[in-house]
C-alpha cells in the first residue's frame, strides 16, 4: 500500500490546473481555386499567413468595446493557404473572440467583406516598415512548390491552391475603474493556431494528449490489478490465520 501512495504522490507532481476560454472555428478546406497574378495581388495585402507547414502565428490583436457600428469589436484578417482540399481543420485561439472563414472568391465578390479586408490591410501595411514589407509578406518567396509539380515557386503566374481568409473580431469584455483602460483597450497577445484533423476525426495537436491519457489508463489498469491482488492476498492470509486460530482453540 505504501508503494501505491508513493505512486499517487509522484503522479500528482505532474498535474496542473489550467483555466482557458478557447474560441475556435472548424471547417472543411475548400477545393483548389486559381489564385490570379494580376491586381489586386494577394502578395500586396500584408496578411499574416497560416498553413500546415506554419500552423501557429503569435501576434497581438487590437480590441475595442462593442459599438453599434462594430458590435463584435475590431476586425483582423489572416490568410490560410496550402490546405488539403476536403480535410477538416480548426482554427483556435485562447480568448473570447469571434472567428469566421471565407473562400477567396466569396471575399473578392462580396463588397462588404472586400471593403473590410481593404481597410484592415491598408492600416496594417501603413504600420509595417518597408524592410518588413519587402522581405516578409511575399507569397511566392515562402510558398512551397506546386502540389502538381513542375512549377517554380517564384513564378508569378496564376497558381491553384486551397485557401481561405480568416476574419477575427476582438471585443473587450471587462469593466475597470481605471479610466484609461475603459478609454483605450490594450491589444491582446494571442496564438492563432491552424490544426488539421487526422482522418477528419481527431485534431492532430491532441494526439500527444490522447497518448498520455492512454498511457495513464494502462498504468492505472496495471496498478489496480496489482492492488486487487495485494488486497486479495491480505484477505486470504487473514482468513487462513483465522482458521488456524479456530483449530487451536478446538
Amino acid at each position: 500500500m505504501l508503494q501505491v501512495l508513493t505512486l499517487g504522490l509522484i503522479l500528482s507532481l505532474f498535474t496542473a490546473v489550467v483555466h482557458a476560454n478557447v474560441e475556435k472555428n472548424i471547417f472543411l478546406a475548400p477545393p483548389e481555386t486559381t489564385i490570379p497574378s494580376e491586381q489586386p495581388d494577394l502578395d500586396d495585402l500584408g496578411l499574416e499567413r497560416l498553413s500546415p507547414q506554419n500552423p501557429i502565428v503569435r501576434t497581438r490583436l487590437n480590441a475595442s468595446f462593442p459599438t453599434t457600428d462594430a458590435p463584435n469589436g475590431v476586425e483582423s484578417w489572416f490568410f490560410l493557404e496550402n490546405l488539403n482540399p476536403g480535410q477538416r481543420y480548426e482554427v483556435r485561439q485562447p480568448t473570447s473572440f469571434t472567428l469566421s472563414t471565407y473562400p477567396l472568391n466569396q471575399t473578392i465578390s462580396n463588397k462588404t467583406l472586400l471593403s473590410s479586408l481593404s481597410i484592415y490591410t491598408n492600416a496594417r501595411l501603413a504600420s509595417l516598415d518597408n524592410e518588413l514589407q519587402s522581405n516578409s509578406i511575399q507569397r511566392h518567396t515562402i510558398r512551397p512548390p506546386s502540389k502538381k509539380g513542375g512549377n517554380d515557386p517564384l513564378d508569378p503566374s496564376p497558381t491553384s491552391d486551397s485557401v481561405l481568409f480568416l476574419r477575427i473580431h476582438a471585443a473587450a469584455d471587462y469593466f475597470s475603474t481605471d479610466a484609461a483602460l475603459m478609454r483605450d483597450v490594450p491589444a491582446v497577445a494571442v496564438d492563432v493556431i491552424l490544426d488539421p484533423f487526422l482522418m477528419n476525426v481527431f485534431p492532430r495537436s491532441l494526439v500527444p494528449t490522447a497518448l498520455w491519457i492512454l498511457a495513464v489508463a494502462l498504468l492505472a489498469a496495471v496498478v489496480s490489478k496489482w492492488v486487487a491482488g495485494e488486497v486479495g492476498r491480505v484477505v486470504e492470509d487473514a482468513r487462513g490465520q483465522s482458521v488456524l486460530e479456530d483449530m487451536k482453540k478446538k
